[in-house]
């Protein structure tokens, strides 16, 4: 196996082909992840087949705008699979507040926040800012993960209430839950320009073959 190095991305790690975080819970594997110890240190296979970030930095992406110690509002929790790498990302002074209107998954991210103490599991509706705007603070990070048909209005009211200015948001765009006649590249590029008219568009990357009709794009405030 090859040695596993630090990845052009901060808090990334590779072996040549595969993609991990360094574990802030050496032995605790959720997700029954894969794992590598190497010079006193667990690293976690984050794998791109189940989430759109760890696809989008295959994929070529050059910045997550995540970095050590960051707050990031997670909108679209779900099981937590990606936050769980996240909260490796940020480490034990990071935070992440993770948002999702379905009871049966923040179960279980409630679950993974009883080991990994820097994820708050919050039981909401990402249209519905106004209620959580009260228990979450000014984030460097927002990222969505929705399938609702109005993710880019969801995602840019969010930003606007939540990002701080010089912060990063990141969008996976679900092609499929917006209009199943339109093609996927033609509903991207629309939504891309309708960023472009709030904030800076800094990445935008379809994550063929990993996910199917899905693209990530990332903009600055």
């Amino acid at each position: 196996m090859s040695a596993i190095m630090p990845h052009r991305i901060f808090e990334l790690y590779q072996d040549g082909y595969r993609l991990y975080t360094k574990s802030i819970l050496p032995g605790v594997t959720p997700f029954a992840e894969r794992t590598v110890r190497q010079r006193n240190e667990e690293y976690r296979e984050f794998d791109p087949t189940h989430s759109k970030l760890a696809a989008v930095i295959m994929k070529g992406c050059t910045n997550t705008g995540i970095r050590k110690n960051d707050v990031i509002l997670y909108l679209g929790a779900s099981h937590g699979y990606t936050i769980s790498f996240l909260s490796d990302m940020v480490g034990k002074e990071g935070l992440i507040f993770g948002i999702d209107p379905a009871p049966r998954v923040m179960r279980d991210l409630v679950f993974l926040s009883a080991d990994r103490q820097n994820i708050v599991p919050m039981l909401a509706d990402a249209n519905h800012p106004e209620e959580y705007r009260e228990r979450v603070c000014a984030a460097d990070v927002v990222y969505q993960d929705v399938s609702q048909r109005n993710q880019e209005e969801i995602f840019i009211r969010n930003c606007r209430l939540f990002l701080k200015p010089g912060g990063y948001g990141l969008l996976a765009v679900k092609a499929r839950s917006i209009d199943i006649k339109r093609k996927p590249t033609q509903i991207f590029e629309e939504i891309r320009r309708n960023l472009e008219k709030v904030f800076t568009v800094i990445e935008y990357r379809k994550l063929e073959p990993f996910e199917k009709d899905h693209c990530m794009i990332m903009v600055k405030k």
